[in-house]
């Protein structure tokens, strides 16, 4: 990082000091979510909310499509001429969420659970596609993080709250949730248009700044980085998904109780990569392959390895403790996932200065590569051994996604050896 560090560190630091407090109450409410779940209703009510929440993930990246990003930085870059970027990007946002809702039926109609579970997931589902009609993309854009922290909580805060008043008022715990999230869904992006009517500015758009615009968002320019969104979709999260349509909800519970684990110590993480990407998007050539040297890399690596031993040593106890008794065979599960945190670690970090760096043809194809190794492999073993064969899975697909990462980089070193360092907002 060299002399990147020493210039950035305070606005890194900064960043993250915004960023988490409203991550920090999002990420224990969803903990919460999931260990009431679990404690109180059991593996298969958990295992059902697991697959709703996978289905409104995937929502998101198909929505934006590679506009929440470049939307963001164009934001960012004319803030002057926000308004018309924010218009632009919301009416296909819009478009893109009509467009999914359809395939959302056809997924829930193949998943093997009985027909009321059915109906919650196309509740839950539908209900989280109001995400179309949020502007939390222009509050990164605009770099008020703290706002996008705490809008981020509105909606995990407001499912916590209506399970809470279900389990004391009693009645089906899933419907609660459902209404939860069409209230939490509701009041995120009434937060978000608030702040817009405040701070969106005011003036004229000139003919060619509009043509300039819709260029940045031709769907030519933006389909590359959603479709790599889409690919580390992906390799994250296609196992679950396929488990709830090739095995049982009992096996997704289990699943998910681990995967919850290992998510709650990489959710924390992922809070520096998000602050980094601003200051890894200016940075010129020679800095950017000082960022992908073994000096920075290893201790990311080691860090991930000590958690992964932590996670392997206290899994039985951990388990038990957040997920009650009846979760004991997804102790084996966490086994296998904790050693992804290195791995992630390194993923993530290498991953996410790709895309800062324009590199999203490159992101595209490692994560395709690593979401078909996924698919193909959750395909051969998930009959057979269910939420094993997709712990090990991701385990592989982690270091397949890694070396395409390697591959990447050697390329883009060879590169840059040939060609001037260039800032990136001039290329």
């Amino acid at each position: 990082m060299g002399q990147f560090l020493p210039k950035s560190a305070g606005k890194i630091v900064r960043g993250i000091v915004h960023l988490a407090p409203g991550e920090a109450v999002s990420r224990v409410c969803y903990a919460a979510i999931v260990i009431f779940l679990g404690h109180f209703y059991g593996v298969i009510i958990l295992g059902v909310y697991a697959l709703a929440a996978t289905i409104s993930q995937w929502l998101q990246p198909i929505i934006d499509f590679g506009l929440k990003h470049i939307g963001a930085r164009l934001v960012a870059q004319q803030p002057q001429l926000a308004g018309e970027i924010v218009r632009r990007v919301q009416h296909r946002r819009l478009k893109m969420a009509t467009a999914v809702l359809p395939l959302i039926v056809i997924y829930v109609l193949g998943v093997r659970l009985p027909g009321s579970m059915k109906v919650f997931l196309l509740v839950f589902s539908f209900s989280s596609a109001i995400y179309a009609v949020s502007l939390e993309w222009a509050a990164w854009g605009k770099n008020h993080l703290r706002l996008l922290g705490l809008g981020r909580a509105v909606v995990p805060v407001t499912i916590l709250a209506f399970l809470a008043v279900g389990y004391w008022h009693s009645g089906y715990a899933l419907w609660w949730v459902a209404a939860g999230n069409i209230a939490g869904c509701l009041a995120q992006a009434a937060v978000f248009w608030v702040w817009w009517r405040k701070y969106q500015p005011e003036g004229l758009v000139t003919a060619e700044e509009r043509m300039s615009i819709a260029d940045s968002l031709a769907w030519r320019r933006t389909s590359i980085m959603g479709l790599a969104w889409l690919g580390n979709l992906a390799f994250n999260t296609i196992d679950m998904l396929m488990l709830g349509v090739m095995s049982n909800p009992q096996q997704v519970g289990l699943y998910s109780a681990a995967y919850r684990i290992l998510n709650q110590v990489l959710m924390a993480y992922y809070l520096l990569t998000q602050s980094l990407y601003p200051e890894l998007s200016r940075q010129d050539t020679a800095q950017r392959l000082r960022m992908l040297r073994p000096r920075f890399l290893l201790p990311l690596l080691g860090m991930g390895l000590v958690i992964a031993v932590a996670l392997v040593v206290t899994r039985q106890p951990l388990m038990a403790l957040v997920f009650g008794r009846q979760f004991g065979a997804a102790a084996a599960l966490l086994f296998v996932l904790a050693w992804a945190v290195p791995l992630d670690f390194l993923t993530s970090y290498i991953g996410n200065a790709y895309i800062a760096w324009g590199m999203e043809k490159s992101i595209l194809l490692c994560t395709a590569i690593a979401a078909a190794s996924n698919v193909v492999l959750n395909l051969i073993w998930i009959p057979a051994y269910g939420a094993t064969a997709a712990a090990v899975n991701t385990l592989l697909t982690y270091l397949i996604f890694l070396i395409s990462l390697g591959l990447a980089g050697r390329f883009a070193k060879e590169l840059a050896r040939e060609t001037p360092a260039v800032p990136e907002l001039a290329r």
